[in-house]
């Protein structure tokens, strides 16, 4: 996984939109804050703006560290009192350590001669002249009347590099280990901070992917030292921090000439605490990972037809490439990955086709009057497990999680999220909706492959004469009988009676059955014809049961709310059932 990071922070940093590759003591960071001072060290003004990006010393962890003349403001002034002493020293040494450059030398004199009117001055104007919530940004230096700030004069970006390579090379003359990712000693192997990185749930500061903490602990039984154990070169360190930085990017619009563009982003979010990046070793965009969030018929049609003809050589969805994908959560330590992902790009859109496969349903489109095929998108497939009213619970991201592993994988769902959505039908007035139905089927059907249970089928199957399906079917005849026979109610037989007859049928059906007939016996009076189809309906459907068990197992309970859902669509496809339907419709 990291080497695959590593090598991909390699090519966005080749690439760096067309500019000149950056060195490896340099990166860019973003400035909101200019010190304007004179040529003798004093300070004239502040000059605030939006966010922008500087090129700045690569520092790898900002902890006992401080860059050279870009920092906040607790570094570069002082200001936090006490607490920021510490700070503000580190910056006052790595200012020191780069002296002999003339560029500094109005720096070196705003802290020192020249520090009453220049530090000192500039510390008593900051929270004048620097709204409070923009006081957190990074400030920089930049002389009266020159547009270039300090730290990005030309000199000064030689005096980093050769400070860095100096260290390197001093480093690499202390120890000549083969870095574990790269398999090369070109750079050294040392006990230092790869980065910090934000992930959601992790720290406000960022969180490390690897970090070894404490001491004397057995990792250092072999005479290495922290993060000497990763066995990682400071090179490729860098580089897998700056490519999972890059991949945690959210979408976003940039400038291109006069317009604005979106930046296709490789990162979702699961939940409060989760988030998955995907990218491909050739680093381009996958379409199919947007027909997840946005499933298009048509074009779902043109992937399932390319894979099954496998139309290899024509078809737009078939490359020669790797597809990879890390599902990150943050905590207090490190970063934690829940699930690595590594699969060829042609058996990554085989199983992108094969999900759409499993989980489409049929689906009763009223303004067009008729059936068609439906594809959930993937968050409503998880959001379906959930109370609308509860989207923050922790169970979003695991099942999200999950679908995810079982979209890209061709895995099989756990059974307990069938439990999940099954008491969602349950409680929710909705009941079994197009997603849940869907998400029902997928889990019963994957979780069938070495048969046992009968598969689910996307549309009402005539043949499929299982109890529960049956039941299920029976159940939407006997709702349907209640609501020609009373009209809309409070509390219908799907309210009151949907929990108890797919889980103990025998005793549930007695009663329901029972109360059907009474309604039977109204509507023959008031609506003959349609109490004989519904009759009709219902005889059919008893007929296929032999006799009714005492409990459903959960499995079968899955199968009791697709054969639910079946009959309601196949009912509203009749145009004799119209009136009874004609209220869901509104």
């Amino acid at each position: 996984m990291i080497r695959e990071l590593s090598e991909l922070g390699k090519k966005i940093r080749s690439q760096n939109n067309g500019q000149k590759l950056i060195h490896n003591a340099l990166k860019e960071e973003p400035v909101t804050i200019d010190v304007v001072i004179n040529e003798d060290g004093g300070f004239h003004s502040y000059n605030k703006f939006e966010k922008k990006l500087t090129t700045v010393e690569a520092i790898t962890a900002k902890k006992g560290k401080a860059r050279l003349l870009l920092d906040k403001a607790e570094e570069v002034l002082g200001y936090g009192g006490e607490s920021s002493k510490k700070k503000h020293q580190l910056y006052l040494d790595k200012i020191d350590q780069y002296k002999e450059l003339q560029e500094l030398k109005p720096v070196l004199a705003f802290f020192g001669q020249n520090k009453m009117n220049g530090v000192d001055k500039a510390l008593s104007e900051f929270e004048k002249a620097i709204p409070e919530k923009e006081r957190k940004g990074n400030i920089a230096f930049r002389l009266l009347n020159r547009d270039k700030r300090i730290h990005e004069e030309p000199n000064v970006f030689q005096g980093i590099i050769e400070g860095y390579e100096k260290t390197q090379k001093t480093l690499l003359s202390q120890t000549r280990k083969k870095c574990s990712i790269c398999g090369t000693d070109d750079y050294p192997v040392v006990d230092e901070p790869h980065g910090m990185i934000q992930v959601p749930g992790g720290r406000s500061g960022g969180s490390a992917l690897v970090s070894y903490n404490g001491d004397h602990n057995p990792f250092e039984s072999y005479g290495m030292i922290g993060n000497e154990n990763s066995g990682i070169c400071t090179n490729c360190a860098k580089t897998y921090v700056e490519g999972l930085k890059w991949l945690l990017l959210p979408e976003r619009w940039v400038k291109k000439g006069k317009k604005e563009v979106p930046v296709y982003a490789h990162r979702k979010n699961f939940g409060a605490d989760t988030a998955i990046v995907f990218w491909t070793r050739e680093n381009r965009q996958i379409n199919e990972v947007s027909l997840l969030d946005t499933p298009d018929s048509q074009e779902v049609s043109n992937l399932i037809d390319s894979i099954a003809k496998g139309s290899n050589r024509n078809a737009q969805y078939i490359e020669t490439d790797q597809f990879y994908s890390c599902t990150l959560s943050g905590s207090a330590a490190r970063i934690s990955v829940r699930e690595w992902i590594e699969t060829s790009l042609v058996d990554f859109r085989k199983n992108i086709a094969k999900w759409f496969q499993d989980i489409a349903i049929d689906y009763f489109d009223f303004d067009s009057k008729k059936c068609q095929t439906h594809y959930s998108r993937f968050y409503d497939l998880a959001r379906s497990c959930q109370n609308e009213k509860e989207d923050k619970e922790i169970t979003f991201s695991r099942i999200a999680g999950h679908l995810w592993n079982c979209a890209l994988k061709n895995n099989s769902p756990p059974i307990w999220i069938l439990a999940s959505v099954l008491k969602r039908t349950r409680l929710d007035e909705r009941g079994v909706t197009p997603e849940r139905a869907a998400l029902i089927k997928l889990i019963l059907n994957r979780n069938n492959k070495k048969g046992g249970m009968f598969m689910v089928a996307e549309k009402l199957d005539p043949e499929n004469k299982d109890t529960a399906y049956v039941s299920g079917k029976i159940f939407a005849v006997l709702e349907s009988i209640q609501k020609a026979a009373l009209g809309k109610t409070n509390a219908g037989i799907r309210e009151r009676f949907f929990t108890a007859a797919s889980t103990n049928p025998a005793s549930a059906f007695g009663r329901i059955l029972k109360n059907a007939q009474n309604h039977l016996t109204k509507l023959k009076g008031e609506k003959p014809g349609l109490a004989v189809v519904l009759d009709k309906e219902l005889q059919a459907l008893v007929a296929d049961i032999y006799q009714l068990p005492t409990i459903f197992s959960l499995e079968e309970q899955g199968q009791f709310a697709i054969g639910y859902y079946h009959q309601k669509n196949h009912q509203f496809n009749k145009p004799e059932l119209k009136e009874i339907t004609q209220e869901q419709e509104d």
